[in-house]
């Protein structure tokens, strides 16, 4: 079927069901086969400020998913004294010409939209990052999110951005782009739109259309330097009232200017303020909050502006997307994280494959990674953002195997799931009644129930894969062997380290006791995190939430201290709301009984000092130590003896199999039964590990 065929193949049932989500879009003439989009994001792939292999393969796998527009280059500056932070891509010299025209030949190749976003990030940096440039903005007011103080702004400076923008805009259509978005959300233009940061008292202050004024005149300049056959919008916030900004009003007032202004093409909109970091995690909302929170916002936007409308916020599955575009509230669906989850939705919803549609439960690891200075992945996808390693189809062995996996946590279930897609013949062997691991108990946690989508998806497809499953099926490991198998994959996961410097540890109990409902829950609880993630944080939360008094104690100098901008601030925010008590800096030594209550004797990390606290219970997490007693006890009989070459691993390389001759399979460990990690690192163990079986 030529390109042009498949592009308007729309009878399938999918296509059907999902008819106003795979109808076309036409924008400034150019159509875009249907109505899914990625937004534009920073996954920090950028090589030297431009859009190298890796972050190209990135984008192209979406559109041979069969996207109809991937944005990129999330804050991608036009200027040098906009720092780069996030490892953004550099907009602002004709160097990036060439490279934009590469990368839109292999986008347009598979039939789908490149745009990308342009920006000057004003305040919203460091000084102490790229060209170590005082930042700079409307007014001299600290940033709340970088703290940044920046100069303030004068009419010079304003009309050389103007022509950068127009510059970097320019050299997005030299480079065969479809169009590019203007960024006003917290970067320069919108710290001009918003009180919060602009202060100022000539024509860019003061009233609305002073402070608008700036945008309109970087909308003139760029639409004058593209010409009249370029898409170009704007990506800003409708409503900054969660931190006090600017009120919807004015924002829909600011939707209604730029519509009329006659240069745009489209509005993207953001729904809150997102200058701070818990403004932030409201802006790109996750698991904690509801489907579509700002999809009436979005659609007041588009009936007061009369332009396309897009967004992008948690409208996490193709059902909530079409009801969105067929109600009028968008234009076009931003299922961003979905897409980095997944970038396969179209073709898989065509073909009639929404079941296996791998769903996006909004846990923001993607992002909480990327505003911690490190490169995108997802959660439960290892593929996403390596797909020159670890591409997303599983190719099929050239010879088959017999291969034995014990344990059903996440770490088991892919490595099963990839054996099962290379044609193996697959057992797999869980101890419980249900497949999960750990996350069946992180799924418990209050508002992280949507976890149990990474275990439901793992089950659902090693089901279609034809993997035998065996439940309550406890393995001590050597009568595995009367199955013959070629390769056996140990993925016991771990079991909670208890284990206290100076005693007590009979006293104590673990979050997952408490998770697992296997612990009566006290009204006085002391809970003392050593890992910084999730486990303690969330039993914390889950159990104030339902009345309980919680001291949350921490050796780090915050709580949390793993966690990154899209979860924390939710769990603080909840602490706060019940009156929490969060400790930190106490490392826990010992706990003892002493009538009716238990008391915990803590170091001072700084005052080095010891400390003490009563509680009636003291929930512990010191992360987990490996079950692995299957794995040793199989090890003498393995022709490699259990050992993993890390050099074959890195490079997907056949494990060497040499070292017992007389042995008759090979053995693995992967997951937590290796070390105490998270959820990816044990589904990446087990992806690139049986990928070369």
């Amino acid at each position: 079927m030529a390109k042009s065929e498949r592009q308007n193949d729309t009878s399938t049932a999918g296509a059907t069901r999902f008819r106003t989500l795979f109808s076309p879009i036409t924008i400034r003439g150019r159509t875009f086969r249907n109505r899914l989009m990625s937004t534009s994001h920073a996954p920090g792939y950028a090589e030297n400020g431009k859009p190298g292999e890796r972050y190209q393969a990135y984008h192209v796998e979406k559109a041979r998913g069969g996207i109809g527009l991937t944005m990129f280059g999330g804050s991608s500056n036009v200027a040098r004294d906009s720092g780069s932070i996030y490892g953004q891509i550099y907009v602002g010299d004709d160097a990036i010409v060439p490279v934009f025209r590469q990368f839109s030949a292999r986008v347009h190749e598979h039939g789908a939209g490149l745009m990308c976003q342009i920006t000057h990030m004003g305040r919203r940096t460091s000084w102490d990052s790229g060209e170590w440039f005082a930042t700079m903005g409307p007014s001299a007011i600290r940033d709340p999110a970088h703290h940044s103080v920046p100069r303030e702004m004068s009419a010079g400076d304003i009309n050389r951005v103007i022509g950068n923008f127009a510059d970097a805009a320019r050299r997005c259509r030299d480079g065969g782009l479809d169009g590019c978005e203007i960024l006003a959300t917290t970067h320069l233009l919108g710290q001009f739109l918003s009180p919060l940061s602009n202060q100022r008292n000539d024509d860019y202050g003061g009233a609305l259309e002073n402070r608008a004024r700036f945008l309109s005149e970087v909308m003139e300049a760029v639409r004058s330097a593209v010409g009249d056959e370029f898409i170009v919008g704007v990506r800003f916030a409708a409503d900054e009232s969660n931190e006090g900004g600017m009120p919807l009003h004015e924002g829909l007032e600011v939707a209604r200017l730029i519509g009329a202004h006659g240069s745009m093409d489209f509005l993207n909109v953001n729904g809150a303020y997102g200058g701070t970091t818990h403004g932030l995690s409201e802006t790109m909302p996750g698991m904690a909050a509801k489907s579509a929170p700002y999809i009436e916002m979005a659609r007041q936007v588009r009936t007061v502006s009369g332009l396309p409308v897009f967004q992008a916020s948690r409208l996490s599955d193709p059902a909530t997307a079409e009801w969105a575009i067929e109600n009028g509230y968008v234009d076009m669906a931003g299922m961003t994280r979905p897409h980095i989850s997944d970038p396969h939705i179209a073709s898989k919803l065509l073909r009639g494959d929404e079941a296996r549609i791998r769903p996006c439960v909004g846990a923001g690891y993607c992002l909480d990674r990327i505003y911690g200075g490190r490169e995108a992945f997802c959660v439960q996808n290892v593929s996403s953002g390596r797909e020159m390693m670890l591409p997303h189809e599983i190719t099929r062995a050239k010879e088959f195997l017999t291969i034995s996996v014990i344990g059903g946590g996440p770490a088991g279930m892919e490595a099963a799931r990839v054996c099962a897609e290379r044609g193996h013949t697959v057992t797999l062997h869980e101890a419980g009644p249900r497949l999960g691991g750990q996350i069946l108990l992180a799924a418990r946690a209050g508002w992280r129930k949507d976890m149990i989508g990474i275990a439901d998806w793992l089950a659902s497809e090693i089901d279609h894969l034809g993997v035998e499953v065996r439940l309550n099926a406890w393995v001590d490991g050597p009568e595995l062997l009367h199955d013959k198998p070629d390769i056996v994959l140990v993925a016991t996961g771990g079991v909670p380290d208890t284990s206290l410097p100076e005693g007590g540890d009979d006293l104590i109990v673990t979050t997952w006791d408490i998770l697992s409902g296997n612990v009566q829950v006290a009204e006085d609880i002391l809970i003392y995190d050593e890992t910084g993630g999730h486990g303690a944080v969330s039993t914390a939360d889950w159990l104030s939430s339902d009345g309980a008094r919680i001291e949350l104690v921490t050796p780090d100098r915050q709580v949390g201290r793993a966690l990154g901008g899209q979860n924390y601030p939710v769990y603080l925010r909840n602490l706060y709301a019940t009156g929490a008590r969060m400790t930190p800096d106490h490392r826990l030594l010992s706990v003892r009984r002493d009538g009716n209550s238990l008391v915990a004797t803590f170091w001072n990390e700084y005052a080095r000092a010891r400390v003490e606290r009563r509680a009636p219970q003291i929930i512990v997490d010191r992360g987990t130590l490996p079950a692995d007693s299957p794995f040793h006890a199989l090890k003498a009989d393995a022709r490699n003896y259990g050992d993993l070459n890390s050099e074959a691993l890195a490079e997907l390389q056949p494990q060497p199999d040499t070292a017992n001759p007389s042995g008759s399979y090979m053995l693995f460990r992967i997951g937590d039964v290796v070390a105490s990690r998270d959820i990816h690192a044990a589904l990446l163990d087990a992806n690139r590990l049986c990928r070369v079986f």
